[in-house]
């Protein structure tokens, strides 16, 4: 890229930066909806499939359990099924196919949460350089015409320091929304992993059959 590009690029301001912030805030926005939805499903399921296995494993009724866990939708239900499958080739074959499955299936629930943290991390910076291709050219308008005020330096200013808020604007809401999703996406795991050590357990009861 040529110097008079880059030139006539810094000279240009920084308001085209504030439509990527748009195009930034409004796609985070998308994420955070498809992921609430998504999470706050996997949560409801994840509590309908304890409440309905855990007595049957504390029955020690396995085959019941399959059955369940087949029909039940979400990750814990895959996860919990993925062993019980393997249950006759010994507990080193659940345990290591289980394992397998809870690294899938929480990959599935992170999807789309690095636009968030790329987002949260990378906006403020983008408004930075609004404001500062803003001041560029704000003191060029000022060298061009010599004879205006500092108002005029002023006004340039105050409309390049925009691009700043908004990129914080952005920021912010995806650092908070990306943390309180990896948040439920830990809690999933926690309770899902509480139900996979309790079938094994009654795995190793019943002679891992």
């Amino acid at each position: 890229m040529s110097m008079n590009v880059l030139k006539a690029l810094a000279l240009g301001g920084g308001e085209w930066i504030i439509f990527i912030l748009i195009a930034s805030s409004i796609l985070a926005l998308a994420v955070c909806i498809e992921r609430f939805i998504v999470l706050r499903r996997e949560k409801k399921n994840l509590s309908a499939l304890r409440d309905r296995v855990a007595p049957l494993l504390s029955d020690g009724k396995l085959d019941d359990v399959r059955v369940a866990v087949k029909e039940h939708p979400g990750s814990a239900s895959r996860i919990l099924y993925s062993g019980l499958v393997h249950a006759s080739q010994g507990l080193g074959a659940v345990e290591e196919q289980m394992a397998s499955t809870v690294m899938l299936e929480r990959n599935q629930l992170e999807t789309r949460l690095l636009v968030l943290g790329t987002l949260g991390n990378n906006t403020p910076f983008i408004g930075l350089l609004g404001t500062v291709m803003g001041v560029i050219k704000a003191f060029h308008d000022l060298a061009r015409e010599g004879s205006a005020g500092p108002e005029v330096v002023m006004q340039g200013l105050s409309e390049a320091l925009i691009a700043t808020a908004v990129g914080l604007f952005v920021a912010i809401p995806c650092v908070i929304a990306f943390n309180y999703f990896q948040k439920q996406v830990r809690d999933i795991k926690t309770e899902t992993d509480a139900l996979t050590r309790l079938l094994m357990a009654r795995l190793k009861a019943s002679g891992g059959k």
